[in-house]
């Protein structure tokens, strides 16, 4: 081979290896930045600051110990969140507890799945004529929200408190119908749950939720009986949701994972120390 023609042999072989180099070593740097750059969009309710401030602390987690960078699409309508997951317009969800879920799935024909526990805001039964249960006397009228779900959730508390006896357990639907023993006579009173605080001035008790007490300035201290985190309430604990085919997803997982952490459940007893909302995993459900 003369001179010219092995030095254009040489030129040639540097370019081909150089172009080899590169090919790999761009490869390489795409998929370290596809790794290192996953994003999830998890669709929550806007907040308050409290809970901005616990999902700060789990962002946190994500991104320091499992290279997650969380973004979130705020709801103001409980409708929402469920159908743009459904249709893929966030890859989770998180404002919803068991029992909402699977009326949502089952009047949407969906297949949401629960893959995480995050919180539980126990509803109490509050009073301005007595402190105890133990004061309640026969024939005395307990106020109940009047929809479906939250009737349930009432007098599920009432049995838990025992007022009354339920022929249903907790992962079905009571109505006053189920109710079969009332030893003190208690007139239940069927009430829109945005009523039941009102109606203190004139009954004996009533069950209210966590959102219409807040709003009527009804403090924890106020109350004569706290929902217990069993069977009966398990269906209240608040979850997060992604679709049935996503449910093993590798990330989704690990974002379940940065939630049920210490530091987020400091974070919860941080933001509400009377106790409105408690961590709910881990727990063990009698």
């Amino acid at each position: 081979m003369n001179p010219r023609n092995r030095n254009i042999l040489i030129v040639v072989i540097v370019v081909v290896i150089v172009a080899i180099a590169a090919f790999f070593g761009f490869n390489h740097k795409s998929g370290g930045s596809k790794t290192a750059n996953k994003t999830v969009n998890i669709g929550i309710m806007t907040g308050t600051k409290e809970d901005d401030a616990i999902w700060s602390t789990v962002s946190k987690t994500a991104k320091d110990k499992y290279g997650i960078t969380l973004k979130f699409t705020h709801f103001t309508d409980y409708t929402q969140p469920n159908t743009a997951l459904k249709n893929g317009d966030i890859d989770l969800n998180a404002f919803q507890h068991y029992a909402f879920l699977n009326a949502w799935n089952k009047a949407n024909d969906g297949d949401l799945k629960a893959i995480g526990n995050t919180t539980i805001s126990p509803i109490r039964l509050y009073s301005k004529k007595i402190t105890s249960l133990s004061q309640i006397k026969s024939g005395d009228t307990i106020a109940v929200p009047n929809d479906a779900s939250n009737e349930s959730r009432a007098l599920y508390v009432l049995k838990n408190a025992g007022l009354i006896g339920l022929s249903v357990s907790g992962d079905t639907l009571a109505t006053v119908k189920d109710i079969n023993s009332n030893p003190k006579n208690l007139v239940i009173k069927e009430l829109d749950a945005a009523q039941t605080p009102r109606a203190l001035d004139s009954i004996t008790a009533a069950v209210i939720n966590d959102d219409f007490a807040t709003t009527a300035k009804l403090t924890v201290e106020e109350s004569i009986y706290t929902e217990p985190v069993n069977k009966d309430s398990e269906q209240w604990i608040n979850i997060i949701v992604a679709n049935k085919k996503d449910a093993n997803n590798k990330i989704y997982k690990e974002v379940v994972k940065a939630y049920q952490t210490e530091a987020t459940k400091k974070a919860i007893e941080k933001a509400y120390p009377d106790k409105r909302k408690i961590a709910a995993w881990g727990l063990k459900l009698d």
